[in-house]
């Protein structure tokens, strides 16, 4: 009898020890994000990043051009990047999907808006269309304001000038970063200059000034807009636990809207998209199907440990 408790003690150990190994191997335990500088991506990473931490893995978030992220994910120094914006960055992610070495693993916002703006008293000025800026080269100065250098939206805008069509012969795009870009737009608007610029949603700053999406982008990739989760090839058959997260992570607009203007306002991204989580707890229990921690335990318990519940 002895003998067969022994047996039994010794049968739940085993088991106990095999429910404690990791989920994911050691390898996996730094997951590396890539972020392109936007503020959207600066809040879903932010939130994912909070996500992992709790179950015990450790983020690391690298700042790259587009054009390097795609690179990086191909030579596998980078891992995961939640920022691919579609269709207007199908020209950028297809080469790398074609070849294999980036795969697409889930659509995690839906909603979103992408083009070229102007503002309400330059559209009720007669500036509706692509077509028309171009009417009225000398009120925009010959400028059309971008973000960072290598990006999607500013290939677009190039492409657009570089086309007869548009009627935008001698306009040059100007590139900075977002911040930059916004910066120069709210001064144009407060001294009720014409200025055209990109423009997105979700944003906070964007979603308070009082400006117009212009129509005629045709198949540009500008307009409605989803946006994607690329991962390096491989990543969620080698990182199981931490992929099946990855996939699971969805947003909205008014998530990222509020996130984002905690982080333009100065607070760290990190800090922003923990709070937003406290306050919203339930938005993570999808986000865990079929998840444990790094050490294979409850997952669940561990994020609300996090969040202090």
């Amino acid at each position: 009898m002895t003998k067969k408790l022994t047996l039994t003690f010794a049968a739940l150990l085993l088991a106990s020890a095999a429910t404690a190994q990791a989920a994911d191997s050691e390898a996996c335990k730094t997951v590396r994000f890539a972020d392109v500088g936007w503020t959207d991506i600066q809040a879903t990473t932010a939130v994912a990043s909070v996500v992992l931490e709790a179950l015990g893995y450790t983020p690391d978030v690298q700042v790259l051009s587009v054009p390097v992220t795609y690179q990086s994910l191909k030579n596998k120094d980078m891992d995961v990047f939640l920022g691919n914006w579609m269709p207007s960055m199908a020209a950028d992610v297809q080469p790398f999907l074609d070849d294999g070495s980036v795969e697409t693993i889930t659509q995690n916002l839906d909603g979103a808006g992408y083009g070229l703006v102007v503002p309400t008293y330059a559209a009720e000025g007669g500036v509706k269309s692509l077509t028309d800026i171009g009417k009225f080269k000398d009120k925009f100065d010959g400028k059309i304001y971008g973000i960072e250098p290598g990006n999607d939206g500013n290939r677009i805008v190039l492409e657009m000038i570089a086309d007869p069509a548009n009627g935008l012969d001698g306009f040059e795009l100007v590139e900075s970063s977002e911040a930059g870009m916004l910066s120069q737009a709210e001064k144009a608007i407060r001294n009720e200059e014409w200025i055209a610029f990109l423009g997105w949603t979700p944003h906070p700053i964007m979603g308070e000034m009082s400006i117009s999406y212009l129509d005629g982008m045709g198949d540009s990739g500008f307009g409605a807009a989803t946006v994607h989760t690329n991962v390096r090839a491989g990543y969620t058959t080698e990182c199981p636990n931490a992929g099946t997260l990855i996939k699971n992570l969805s947003f909205t607009l008014s998530m990222e809207n509020k996130i984002m203007d905690d982080i333009l306002k100065g607070e760290d991204a990190n800090a922003s998209g923990l709070a937003w989580l406290k306050a919203n707890p339930d938005v993570v229990k999808p986000w865990l199907e079929g998840v444990t921690t790094f050490d294979g335990g409850d997952a669940a318990e561990a994020v609300a440990a996090k969040l202090g519940m």
